[in-house]
């Protein structure tokens, strides 16, 4: 089913447009429910608001680790469902949520960058 609707492309893509469509103060807030989709949420985020690891100190610095953040992270870690709410909705307790806040710096220009 993921791979037949492209289901994790349209997230890749959302992604990116939020990036753009959001103004400087905009909330993104992501829910997941499958590991595969977090994890692209995740790296997303983690990259666009300059938290991403320095890579190899044997390289050159990579130009984007100068350009300013375009997200600052609301959620460091993602967010779980407490107990009582698996035990109401049990469907819920694979959900993980991830928040972010636009900064008023330019977008980084989609997924080739991030």
């Amino acid at each position: 089913r993921i791979q037949v609707n492209d289901e994790l492309g349209e997230l890749e893509r959302a992604l990116d447009a939020s990036e753009r469509l959001l103004k400087p103060g905009g909330r993104l807030v992501v829910v997941s429910f499958h590991s595969l989709e977090d994890r692209i949420v995740k790296v997303f985020l983690k990259k666009l608001s300059g938290r991403a690891g320095g890579g190899s100190r044997h390289m050159p610095e990579s130009p984007d680790a100068r350009r300013p953040p375009s997200f600052e992270l609301i959620t460091k870690n993602a967010l779980k469902p407490q107990d009582d709410e698996t035990r109401l909705n049990p469907r819920a307790r694979s959900s993980r949520l991830r928040a972010a806040r636009r900064t008023d710096a330019a977008p980084w220009g989609g997924r080739e960058a991030a």
